[in-house]
């Protein structure tokens, strides 16, 4: 069985929550009693409080991704499913689902029209090897602003048309406005053509997925009717610069880890991560129209990291929210340097810290809660790192400066001598690094175990490994400073824009790394010149902040260079099985032709309307007028008076 399988039995899962919880409690209360009594020996001054305070945020939140490693590796080794814990066989060939109507929706904005159709082409041909491929179709759905783009859609579009044809339908739409982002595209597509499909695949512009992938995702709804969502999880490929590769090895060898782990104790209240995933066309009309954020933007206004909040108004309704981990071939690419990468990010932050606003919101599953706060929180504790940093930097410079008094009484027959405790400090920094660092080691043991040929052998996979720490610590600080800078101007009002994501490689030029760095640059030389000459023994315990921050521009250079990303591939570094041993559906798209512009674009088919109501986040359940606008509801939920009612 895996995570989608019929009516899967989840045992003890609230006992797994229990547990875990009182895991990550138990080591966050630890590590903080450890600080506490190093901070406490000489009296905790008023810095050195808030000091302890971050430290208790920072570290909790670390440990829980330590402890769902764990799990994931445990579970990975044994060859144990992380919903069931039955033991997994082979997985066999994708059965068939049935009769079904199914559509694969691309929403795109001012992309790249031929890389489009190029990785929509190559998954629609792997769709079409599979002998249970009928009943699909595709949906192009252009948010493009750009005319001349829109042309070359219409073009590439029309070309993909006629090589598919008659095999499997393709749709081309262009919106009038792009009113809503993505999950207005995809509300207006809803509400036109959404009582035509059973189920909606979403596809972002980069996305890649396999034919029997798709054919598996479609046969375990159909097998399932209480599921609403079932995520994949996307691997980044086709990176040839430094940094990309970089982040495509770190999740090729840790993401699958960490969702098995998030897989065995989130059960069914998993999170939706925006595409390469499957949705029950009516749950997701039902449930999952989007309000508008009282109050103006960037906390107001439009909800902007929509795939958290719908798997949240899904599971509110009583669907299942499901994610299969053992599902291969989905495909992403990710920005190819850091700047593009930290461009992404701005837009992500400013949607995290709107879903605090939705803590409270009425109805939720607890977990969705969580999502909510642990979303926020991954770029939240950048920013109290540095505070913390910060603080830490000053408390040390004024404990360095300062003389100790050693007659605190004024008749005191013995001196006060000042405390040190090394038998904790050490202990503590040591622990602290195990708990940062033990995720990646778990995802190298188990590839160095399971698969080390998919990263070409166990000796070019340690040195991979080693390599990808290495730029991971080197670029934590300009990170660190890059969202600690973004979350201030989202407090600030500032706004997000909104544009298309650089998805080809590019080296960045010297001058843009520069202009982009050199205030990182300057605040790691005054950091490490004040603490060298005000307190010295800092100055050396703080050099992996600073010198990060003295490098970030060369770091950024360096890191978009395809030159030095196809050296490291030449030398069997930082290579991830897609590349080892490519699938078709990537030997596919790497192969691809450009689009003939000799074709006429089809028109899209009939509309089919249906509704998708505005949900609220202060009222629930909603109140149905007429039997007819009774939202849809998944069998079990039925059977209850009260669609919250708990399933596992």
């Amino acid at each position: 069985m895996n995570c989608a399988d019929r009516s899967p039995r989840v045992p003890w899962l609230a006992a797994r929550q229990a547990g875990i919880a009182l895991l990550v409690l138990a080591t966050t209360a630890m590590g903080s009693w450890a600080m506490f009594e190093i901070l406490r020996v000489n009296g905790v001054t008023a810095l050195q409080g808030i000091v302890l305070g971050l430290f208790v945020i920072t570290f909790g939140w670390i440990t829980i991704a330590f402890w769902t490693a764990i799990i994931g590796f445990l579970l990975q080794l044994a060859r144990r499913d992380p919903l069931t814990l039955a033991r997994l066989a082979r997985r066999p060939p994708a059965s068939d689902p049935g009769e079904h109507h199914t559509a694969l929706v691309m929403p795109i904005y001012n992309e790249d029209p031929e890389r489009v159709a190029a990785g929509l082409e190559s998954s629609c041909r792997s769709l079409l090897e599979q002998p249970h491929a009928r009943g699909f179709e595709v949906f192009v759905l252009s948010d493009t602003r750009d005319d001349a783009i829109a042309r070359r859609e219409r073009a590439a579009i029309a070309g993909l048309q006629q090589r598919l044809s008659p095999e499997l339908p393709i749709h081309y739409r262009r919106r009038e406005d792009n009113l809503g982002r993505k999950a207005g595209n995809l509300a207006e597509f809803c509400r036109r053509w959404g009582g035509r499909y059973d189920y909606l695949v979403v596809l972002d512009a980069d996305s890649l997925m396999g034919g029997a992938t798709l054919v598996s995702l479609v046969a375990a709804m159909q097998a399932n009717p209480r599921i609403g969502l079932i995520q994949t999880v996307p691997i980044p490929v086709r990176s040839a610069s430094v940094f990309g590769r970089f982040t495509q090895f770190a999740a090729a060898l840790h993401s699958p880890l960490l969702a098995t782990g998030q897989c065995f104790w989130q059960g069914h209240a998993v999170n939706f991560w925006g595409h390469n995933a499957i949705l029950r066309t009516q749950a997701y009309m039902a449930s999952c129209g989007l309000p508008e954020l009282p109050g103006k933007p960037p906390l107001g206004g439009e909800i902007l990291s929509h795939d958290f909040v719908e798997a949240a108004l899904m599971r509110r309704a009583g669907w299942e929210v499901h994610l299969d981990v053992r599902l291969g071939e989905s495909f992403e690419e990710v920005p190819s340097n850091i700047l593009e990468f930290a461009k992404r990010d701005r837009r992500w932050i400013q949607g995290n810290l709107q879903h605090l606003r939705l803590l409270t919101a009425t109805g939720l599953h607890p977990m969705n809660r969580l999502h909510f706060l642990f979303g926020a929180l991954a770029y939240l504790t950048s920013l109290l790192w540095g505070l913390m940093l910060v603080v830490g930097t000053v408390d040390a410079i004024g404990r360095a400066q300062g003389r100790h008094d050693f007659f605190s009484a004024g008749y005191q027959l013995f001196p006060d001598w000042p405390i040190a405790t090394p038998d904790l400090i050490m202990p503590l920094l040591i622990s602290t690094a195990v708990v940062l660092l033990l995720p990646k080691v778990l995802g190298f043991l188990l590839a160095f175990i399971q698969r080390p040929a998919a990263f070409g052998g166990r000796a070019r996979l340690l040195a991979s490994t080693l390599l990808e720490i290495a730029i991971a610590i080197l670029i934590a600080p300009l990170m660190m400073l890059l969202h600690s800078w973004f979350i201030l101007s989202v407090l600030s009002g500032q706004k997000v824009s909104w544009d298309a994501q650089v998805r080809e490689g590019r080296s960045v030029p010297w001058r843009d790394a520069l202009r982009h760095t050199w205030l990182a640059t300057l605040i790691g030389a005054l950091w490490a010149w004040s603490t060298y000459l005000l307190a010295p023994l800092f100055f050396w315990w703080l050099s992996p902040v600073w010198l990060g921050l003295l490098m970030a521009g060369p770091l950024v250079k360096l890191t978009s260079s395809l030159t030095h990303g196809r050296r490291l591939y030449r030398a069997g570094l930082l290579r991830v099985p897609a590349e080892v041993a490519p699938t078709a559906v990537l030997q596919r798209l790497a192969t691809a032709s450009p689009s003939q512009p000799e074709a006429r674009l089809a028109p899209p088919p009939p509309e089919h309307p249906g509704e998708m109501p505005v949900q609220s986040f202060s009222t629930w359940p909603p109140v149905a007028k007429t039997p007819s606008s009774r939202p849809a509801q998944p069998p079990t939920a039925l059977a209850n008076t009260d669609p919250r009612t708990k399933r596992e």
